[in-house]
């Protein structure tokens, strides 16, 4: 199926990591090779700013005939789980990568352990027993050098011997540390003898009790991707000032020339009207501000799955917002089109009404049924039509009625003649209403010459309204989802403000009472669709026999043009 190409879509932005890794290929650096890996540490669910990386990474090792290695770095077990470690599997996968090989930082920890006594007999790392705190006090700032521990100057055999004390559980935890011996005078910070292990008395996720010491990320990372034989660590902008640190153990262990990678550093993710802080996002599934990880309001790849976004889209969006050096905010509204021009593209569409109004036509005979012919997609003809029921008893929109109509309304109100979408023409005779007030049916007759929709007499009706038949309809319970923030930079608020503050009190509105057309009474958990003009709809996996559960991806307005002047559209 040919797939027309929307309008004013924008290109693909620069990609300076590319450019890099063309250029080392070029010059034959590291034999021309392109090994790159995606190392999540195992304390979260993965974000769509980690989508952007995992497309960079992968799609490099992908254009460059190279590997991509999906590394887990679970180097902190009190952070860590094997819940957080199955969900970033599942979500690299969903988006359509695959890995050379699944690795764990802790499969390292032999190798690790055995590198870093050879740093301390070589002079280059030492043991100190001072405290966190007082190893901060004395680091220095922008303006003074670091103090140098009393531990520094200890024989390389004492503090080995002190190593193999901590290996063996003698001490508690924070009571001794590990500290590689660098320049406490370094204008880098990161340089003034950085830690390189600490004692965690915990049992590993993946290791279990075996080890009571755990490196540090600065120490694992670089040779975790020495051990690996990567050639280009690409990393976020944060740890630029890192890379003096990466490349010192990378040379003190003699990872020199081809075989030492190359760290590059690109600017992260950030969007507006979302937050991409992995600890805040914690925060809010703890704090019970979400229901879950994967709430379909969150930020994350499993919520964006849920909610019904295609992995398509989000490889399409990535590819779009390109790879520079320089930090920004990115618009949503991008995300958002680039979405809702997938989801047009793919989904087939059906008659659902969320607050349903019961219409009765009275000059309609009780038992007949009829059936209604409707494209499953109005840019895709081959792919046929579907037969809706139409009868007597139908339900409509309760928005699209109005007792006393304002100016230009052409939808339904007494006195005022509609077309039922692929039906007839109908008028509305009467209002019922409850004993509160309320409207609760509208009684009308139709024009039996207009069925298909058309008046014979070629009078002009402009409002036309989506349907379902009541005795056929299928009940549903829908969410409908808006953006969780109601500030643009929910972290660039007023001083003293708080990020909760811009929580969006409106993000979720529940519809019990739904009804829709009865073919999506066989719809399967995370099967999407249109319902015609309410939006994007996905099946959620709260979805039981007997109680449909739909998600709202997105509403079918499309705000591209409010982003065209900034990306140069037409």
């Amino acid at each position: 199926m040919t797939e027309p190409a929307p309008k004013n879509e924008p290109t693909a932005a620069p990609n300076f990591v590319r450019d890099i890794v063309q250029a080392d290929v070029n010059s034959g650096k590291a034999g021309g090779r392109v090994a790159t890996r995606f190392p999540p540490e195992p304390n979260g669910y993965l974000h769509i700013g980690h989508a952007k990386s995992i497309a960079l990474n992968f799609g490099l090792a992908t254009q460059f005939g190279g590997i991509c290695n999906l590394r887990l770095d679970d180097t902190n077990p009190l952070a860590e789980s094997d819940e957080y470690v199955r969900a970033i599997i599942e979500d690299v996968r969903w988006l359509g990568y695959d890995w050379n090989g699944l690795f764990w930082a802790s499969q390292y920890f032999e190798q690790l352990y055995a590198w870093a006594e050879q740093l301390i007999l070589a002079g280059k790392a030492y043991v100190d027993e001072q405290s966190l705190e007082q190893i901060r006090a004395t680091r220095g700032n922008f303006y003074q050098a670091g103090v140098e521990s009393p531990a520094r100057s200890r024989s390389p055999e004492e503090n080995l011997a002190l190593f193999r004390r901590m290996k063996a559980g003698e001490f508690t935890d924070g009571e001794r540390v590990l500290r590689a011996k660098i320049d406490m005078a370094s204008p880098n910070q990161n340089m003034r003898d950085p830690l390189m292990y600490r004692i965690r008395h915990t049992a590993h996720h993946n290791t279990g009790d075996a080890w009571c010491l755990y490196p540090m990320y600065d120490y694992a990372h670089p040779l975790s991707d020495a051990i690996e034989g990567i050639t280009h660590s690409i990393c976020t902008l944060e740890f630029e000032d890192h890379r003096p640190l990466y490349d010192w153990f990378l040379v003190a262990l003699g990872f020199v020339g081809d075989t030492k990678p190359e760290q590059i550093e690109f600017a992260r993710l950030n969007l507006t009207y979302t937050m991409l802080s992995k600890r805040r996002l914690q925060l809010l599934v703890e704090e019970n501000l979400v229901k879950s990880w994967d709430d379909p309001r969150m930020p994350t790849i499993a919520g964006m799955r849920r909610r019904g976004f295609s992995a398509e889209a989000l490889r399409r969006f990535c590819e779009l917002i390109g790879i520079s050096k320089r930090e920004g905010l990115g618009d949503v509204q991008l995300l958002e089109y680039v979405q809702r021009e997938d989801l047009n593209q793919r989904c087939p569409r059906h008659l659902g009404v969320l607050r349903p109004l019961r219409l009765v036509i009275e000059n309609w005979a009780e038992d007949e049924v009829r059936e209604v012919d409707l494209q499953r997609h109005p840019e895709y003809p081959q792919q046929g039509t579907r037969k809706v029921p139409f009868g007597r008893e139908l339900y409509v929109e309760l928005d699209d009625f109005r007792e006393v109509a304002p100016p230009k309304w052409f939808r339904l109100a007494p006195g005022r003649e509609v077309r039922l979408r692929g039906a007839c023409l109908v008028t509305v005779k009467d209002v019922v209403k409850d004993a509160a007030g309320e409207v609760i049916e509208l009684r009308c007759t139709w024009d039996p010459a207009s069925w298909g929709g058309t008046a014979v007499d070629g009078r002009k009706v402009k409002g036309t309204i989506h349907w379902v038949s009541a005795p056929h309809a299928v009940d549903a319970e829908v969410r409908l989802y808006e953006r969780l923030f109601t500030a643009e930079d929910p972290m660039g608020g007023p001083e003293g403000s708080d990020w909760r503050d811009s929580l969006n009190p409106e993000s979720l509105t529940i519809c019990q009472g739904a009804k829709l057309e009865p073919a999506l009474g066989k719809a399967e958990v995370g099967e999407r669709f249109q319902l015609e003009r309410l939006g994007y709809f996905c099946v959620d996996k709260d979805t039981v026999a007997g109680h449909l559960v739909l998600n709202r991806t997105m509403t079918l307005k499309d705000s591209w043009a409010k982003l065209e002047k900034k990306l140069g559209g037409a």
